[in-house]
């Protein structure tokens, strides 16, 4: 089983970026341990972070024939991108929306997610263990 995992805007900035809501380890740490948490369950990760809204879409059309499920993390773009909404309902792959705070506790545009209607489920407010969460579910999914 393979599964994307794409972070958009600013996940590249873990760890330095309001440390309070998101906490101290960095990107590279969320990659680090979300591989190995899906090594052990024998899950092949893809991870993508752009900053950019038409670079995710680019790469989830580029990638969608080589995996078996999508985790989104958008990111800001959560709130209004009905592009990658749009992206994601065009795929035929199962997908997870992960946040690491819960988006339903912060600030009042936050509570808003343009894809919620589009993916299987969603995660949040579990930090780095959604992902793992994440996995978990696709593992769990009949074939």
């Amino acid at each position: 089983m393979t599964i994307l995992i794409i972070n958009g805007p600013n996940l590249n900035l873990l760890g330095q970026r309001e440390p309070s809501v998101y906490g101290y380890k960095s990107y590279r740490n969320l990659i680090q341990e979300t591989k190995a948490y899906a090594k052990k369950k024998g899950v092949k990760l893809k991870f993508y972070q752009s900053n950019h809204e038409g670079n995710i879409i680019d790469y989830l059309q580029k990638k969608q024939a080589t995996a078996n499920g999508i985790i989104i993390n958008p990111g800001a773009l959560t709130h209004y991108s009905y592009a990658i909404r749009d992206c994601l309902s065009a795929i035929d792959l199962p997908k997870v929306e992960v946040h690491l705070s819960n988006i339903n506790t912060r600030e009042a545009f936050r509570k808003k997610s343009v894809i919620r209607d589009v993916v299987n489920k969603t995660i949040m407010g579990k930090g780095f263990q959604g992902y793992c969460e994440a996995i978990d579910y696709f593992i769990e999914q009949p074939s």
